[in-house]
């Protein structure tokens, strides 16, 4: 399913009677079947916008279409109906804690009247799916946080929806826990061709999950594309933070691939931000620049991100020589099919 979102605005009026524009002008295209991302600092946002996106709210100003047709309009009967066909999850499970995995994940299906018979069969295809088969009669007071929030997936599934929101759905979880989550998220929008859209402050899940992102910040949007542009080519104050904030060693020190996370070993300098594409990661081009130029280079950090489809190698790296070498060597790095950008050192590392 795709979303479109035209120009939507919310206004909330604080206790001093100032008004507040939570979401200020927003327009984006969610493609469908495919895994967005919407990331945004504190206080930016992503909570009203997703809550509008999924018709639990309703903006002061602007439109919400659901493959073409406008859904933010509807009451009654046809926003139950439509609001049947999302599925959501949440950072804290909302999980019965007086029911079963089981019952948990049968009660959407109770709530729509299905037989005993069909529910039954439905709840015990979706913990497979998630991989809970063995835990369906466990109290979810028994079950680990990993374990709740595939209970939570699995009933976020259980009407068959046509879209899945997951509001910070694994930012109370462990890193090794929030791969899993993550891994078995995009396995699901895969097998079910769903168009998952994942709002998060964590650049991790965006680089691990995603295949499109948009930036929110103060309410608006400031810049959207797939998440290797946005890796490679940021162009907004905010996701330059995003991106420098990436813990070194990377956020999931448990997993077997290497470190993901951009290690700097040097307080100093830093004038220019090298980018590194898919196999452009294991080339030795500084090395072949060096013989090729009379220039000198000195990283001051590196590493590299693993996205789902691509590498993205990153050096913040100081050059040195005559200003006629120097444009040689950046032309040639640039010829070479590596991104160069000249940023201080405030807007590529802190």
């Amino acid at each position: 399913m795709r979303i479109n979102l035209e120009n939507l605005v919310r206004v909330y009026r604080s206790s001093s009677g100032a008004d507040i524009p939570a979401v200020n002008g927003v327009s984006l295209s969610v493609e469908p079947n495919s895994v967005f991302g919407i990331i945004g600092k504190s206080g930016a946002g992503k909570s009203t916008l997703v809550r509008i996106m999924s018709l639990l709210e309703k903006p002061d100003s602007g439109a919400v279409l659901y493959d073409g047709e406008r859904v933010d309009t509807l009451d009654g009967r046809a926003l139950t109906a439509r609001r049947r066909r999302i599925g959501m999850i949440f950072q804290n499970f909302n999980l019965f804690s007086s029911r079963t995995a089981a019952k948990n994940v049968a009660y959407p299906l109770e709530i729509c009247g299905l037989p005993a018979a069909e529910i039954n069969r439905r709840v015990e295809n979706l913990l497979g799916l998630v991989g809970l088969s063995d835990r369906a009669s466990s109290p979810v007071s028994r079950l680990s946080g990993g374990q709740k929030q595939r209970v939570a997936i699995a009933r976020a599934l259980a009407n068959n929806p046509d879209v899945l929101f997951c509001d910070e759905a694994t930012s109370a979880l462990d890193p090794g826990t929030t791969r899993s989550i993550l891994d078995l998220i995009r396995e699901i929008q895969r097998k079910m061709n769903l168009t998952v859209v994942m709002v998060t402050h964590q650049m991790e899940v965006v680089r691990d999950a995603c295949d499109f992102v948009a930036v929110l910040d103060d309410g608006r949007i400031a810049e959207t594309g797939t998440v290797e542009e946005i890796f490679t080519r940021p162009q907004s104050p905010v996701t330059r933070s995003f991106l420098a904030n990436l813990l070194p060693g990377g956020s999931h020190a448990e997993d077997s691939k290497p470190a993901s996370g951009l290690v700097r070993w040097s307080e100093e300098g830093g004038e220019y931000i090298l980018r590194f594409v898919g196999d452009m990661t294991g080339e030795p081009v500084l090395s072949r620049l060096a013989r090729k130029f009379d220039v000198e280079f000195n990283i001051r950090a590196g590493g590299i991100q693993h996205l789902p489809e691509q590498n993205i190698g990153t050096l913040l790296t100081d050059l040195s020589g005559s200003k006629e070498e120097l444009a040689r060597a950046l032309d040639y790095l640039r010829s070479e099919g590596v991104l160069v950008e000249k940023a201080t050192e405030a807007e590529a590392w802190t």
